[in-house]
């Protein structure tokens, strides 16, 4: 790979001409920009796997589609850190177009993720899926970019084929749009892509403020009526801290749709 991106969990820092450098280096999560492989080396224990986590879920949402996580070049000291990789597998199962392969020719079983013993099993895999349809746009925290956000899901919804997620969809997105703008502050990123009969939805923010929802309050509560509503017309929702912020995501569904209008 020609550009590649580290991401390292160690034991204690130490600095080198102003950049971070590993000292006890534990496991190394190698990116490329322009290929769909993610590659782990070194040893992955239960220290290091708070870190590969979280330089494993940057990375898909940094570029849509599913990843392979290549544990070719890694010694895994302990089962459980074997399985974080099944748990950012099904983190990020309801993200618009996100998905984790993995690739291991040693043929350590995980519970999760599907595993290949080779990279063109991986590769092809991959190749068998159709192209994600994905829609997404970068917008300021500004009055307004709730509706550039209505429009862009109508459209989609439209050339998808789900005309009928369109209204619960802009429900939605308005809120989380919103929250972002009311409490976050900072610049998002909307996300939104079809599956089988569905809408997967996601914004990212750059606040570590989760959202908390914790049922219908009483009538002379305030606050909290948006998350009501997301909770009442979707399927179902979460969110997903990072690094520098979070994602909060929300699956929609044509049947939920049908049965509320029949």
């Amino acid at each position: 790979m020609d550009r590649t991106d580290r991401s390292d969990a160690w034991a204690g820092p130490g600095m080198h001409n102003g950049t971070i450098m590993p000292m006890d280096v534990r496991c190394l999560v190698e990116t490329d920009e322009s290929s769909a492989v993610v590659r782990l080396t070194g040893v992955l224990d239960l220290a290091g796997v708070d870190a590969v986590r979280e330089a494993l879920l940057a990375r898909l949402w940094q570029r849509p589609g599913p990843v392979i996580v290549d544990l070719s070049e890694v010694r895994i000291a302990h089962p459980g850190a074997r399985a974080a990789i099944d748990d950012v597998y099904r983190t990020v199962a309801d993200w618009p177009a996100a998905g984790v392969l993995v690739l291991d020719p040693v043929g350590r079983p995980g519970e999760a993720a599907p595993v290949y013993p080779s990279l063109d099993e991986a590769q092809a895999a991959l190749a068998g899926e159709p192209l994600a349809a994905v829609l997404a746009t970068d917008l300021p925290p500004a009055v307004g970019a709730a509706r550039e956000v209505r429009a862009l899901l109508t459209d989609g919804c439209a050339r998808w084929g789900v005309p009928e997620l369109a209204e619960p969809g802009c429900i939605v997105v308005t809120e989380l749009v919103n929250n972002v703008v009311a409490h976050a502050g900072t610049p998002m990123t909307v996300r939104v892509a079809p599956q089988v009969s569905a809408l997967h939805l996601a914004v990212r923010d750059h606040s570590a403020r989760l959202p908390a929802y914790a049922g219908l309050g009483p009538l002379t509560s305030t606050g909290g009526r948006g998350l009501l509503l997301i909770d009442t017309v979707a399927r179902r929702w979460g969110s997903t801290p990072l690094p520098d912020g979070k994602v909060v995501w929300c699956v929609l569904r044509a049947e939920d749709e049908a049965a509320v209008r029949g």
